[in-house]
């Protein structure tokens, strides 16, 4: 019963009825998504480090890391107070991935595509401006982040 728990509090803090959450046990996928992520919460924070960095304007420099929490929503106060969002936007899909292999029970950092990503800005060279590059790993929760998952953010 610990995880109808879970489900009745993500259900109270989205605002759910009890209609809603009936159809949130359609299909039963978004269940256990839920229930895993909120396991998930407390061990495991998401790291993207800069590796590469050119002529950012934003002034990304290597180094530096954004960090999320399993959801996907970043921890500001573990990130730049500047985030470009050509390049945030670029993690989309590897958090995605380590969302889906965290909800799936998986090694969450063994997913094939995008553990490093790039900005959308091509350089300098090519008729741009600067370039950076992202390393995104899952990484044993930072400290100071809330451990209790709110759930998908989606």
């Amino acid at each position: 019963m610990a995880d109808e728990r879970i489900i009745k509090r993500y259900g109270e803090r989205v605002g759910y009825t009890e209609s809603d959450i009936e159809k949130f046990h359609d299909g039963g996928h978004r269940v256990r998504q839920v229930n895993r992520l909120s396991r998930a919460a407390s061990r495991y924070s998401i790291q993207a480090e800069v590796v590469q960095a050119r002529h950012c304007n934003s002034g990304h420099a290597v180094g530096e890391r954004f960090v999320l929490d399993v959801d996907g929503n970043f921890i500001s106060k573990f990130c730049p107070k500047k985030m470009c969002v050509y390049l945030i936007s670029q993690l989309t899909v590897p958090v995605a991935l380590i969302n889906e292999r965290l909800s799936e029970g998986l090694e969450p950092n063994d997913f094939h595509f995008m553990r490093y990503v790039r900005c959308l800005d091509a350089g300098v060279e090519c008729y741009g401006y600067g370039e950076v590059m992202l390393r995104v790993q899952v990484v044993p929760r930072i400290k100071g982040e809330p451990s209790s998952s709110n759930g998908p953010t989606g």
